[in-house]
């Protein structure tokens, strides 16, 4: 009897123990998985600057000039490896072929260099940003020797180099980390050119060969005559002679009738 008691003891503490409320709680808590990591922001596109060059606009000239230099190599690690972006100015082909040949001809390999790196800030600006930026000179990728102006006129905006004065013609790319402006002239800075760099010099005007105006004076009446035209009129001279000799003959035949 002792021994059924103590069993069945034995048993209702087993279950109270299964029961308890920490155990319960354990057992209704639900597992947890490990949540997954936030996906990571996209960065910004990359720009093919030689690309966006040869087909945005007439800018062969330039792009040339900067791949010949290997300035673009500068120019395409700033815009796609670091967090500042890009800022390039492009003269079109026509701002090239305006300036004398020699103005680039004659600039050592390093001039040339920094005359390329003087058209670029290495730092991304929308047109937007430039309205805040007239107040001081902004360095360029050609170093603190190199600096530019900006002014702000009625929304347009110049860029000032020493020698020459462009407005900005054209938004040709603006999304970050690159933004492209078209310029109509190149950018002269006066430390690589002491003095005023040599214009090409324009073609003459072609002569203006205008018709003849109906009222002018005809030249065929005052051309010599041909050699038969002179026959002509010597034969009709010749018979008028006959006529009248013969009309005198006449006439006077008749006088002598009447006699």
């Amino acid at each position: 009897m002792s021994l059924n008691i103590i069993f069945a003891a034995t048993i209702t503490i087993v279950i109270l123990s299964t029961l308890s409320p920490t155990n319960a709680q354990i057992a209704a808590a639900p597992s947890l998985s490990p949540s997954a990591a936030p996906a990571p922001a996209p960065g910004p596109p990359f720009v093919n600057l030689a690309n966006l060059l040869s087909v945005a606009g007439p800018f062969n000239t330039f792009l040339n000039y900067i791949t010949q230099t290997k300035v673009i190599q500068t120019f395409q690690n700033q815009a796609n490896d670091t967090q500042q972006g890009l800022t390039l100015f492009v003269p079109k082909d026509s701002a090239f072929s305006s300036l004398n040949q020699s103005t680039l001809s004659n600039l050592t390999s390093d001039q040339l260099k920094s005359l390329l790196l003087f058209h670029a800030f290495p730092k991304y600006y929308s047109l937007s940003d430039f309205k805040t930026l007239t107040a001081t000179p902004i360095n360029t990728f050609a170093g603190g020797s190199y600096p530019l102006n900006l002014t702000d006129t009625a929304g347009m905006i110049k860029v000032h180099s020493d020698w020459t004065s462009p407005n900005i013609s054209s938004s040709v790319y603006s999304t970050f980390p690159v933004a492209v402006y078209e310029l109509d002239q190149v950018l002269l800075p006066q430390s690589i050119f002491s003095t005023t760099p040599l214009v090409a010099l324009a073609p003459a005007p072609a002569p203006d060969i205008s018709p003849a105006s109906d009222l002018a004076p005809s030249l065929s009446g005052l051309s010599p005559k041909s050699s038969d035209s002179v026959n002509n009129e010597s034969s009709a001279s010749a018979i008028c002679i006959d006529l009248l000799n013969y009309f005198a003959f006449a006439v006077a035949g008749g006088f002598m009738l009447m006699l």
